[in-house]
């Protein structure tokens, strides 16, 4: 019961997190920031996380119920912190520095290794039926 609540107040801190991006994500079109820096990715990895928010939020209820989608939000922070670490390392060697190392990579480690900690077990499917048998309503 303990690691369920953890996993509740994790989803929602994680879900608050990612709304707030909606925030930076329309302040970003609204003045066209994204044209200045030529960083027209940005924009669209916000968008993907603005998305993921509310769908993270929902899931607080029945983490159970949402198993695949906490597991996707734990591996795409994995795979952006492990990311921006091969890219903060890249440009530390051609004698650059990136503005959001290593605070960032942090934080999405952080929110990735958090999650899957967390990720609720799998639930067993009813005993003889096939998971991949179409359950559709009876009439």
């Amino acid at each position: 019961m303990k690691r369920e609540r953890a996993l509740q107040v994790v989803l929602v801190l994680v879900g608050l997190f990612y709304c707030f991006w909606g925030y930076l994500l329309f302040d970003d079109l609204w003045h066209s920031r994204w044209l200045s820096g030529h960083s027209d990715v940005m924009p669209m990895f916000l968008s993907l996380n603005t998305a993921l928010g509310p769908c993270l939020l929902l899931a607080v209820k029945q983490p159970a119920k949402h198993r695949l989608m906490i597991a996707y939000a734990a591996w795409s922070s994995l795979a952006h912190g492990f990311t921006m670490t091969i890219m903060s390392a890249q440009a530390m060697a051609h004698g650059m520095h990136r503005q959001d190392s290593p605070q960032d990579i942090v934080i999405f480690v952080a929110i990735g290794v958090a999650l899957l900690a967390l990720l609720p077990a799998k639930q067993a499917s009813p005993a003889g039926a096939p998971i991949s048998e179409l359950r559709v309503a009876e009439r």
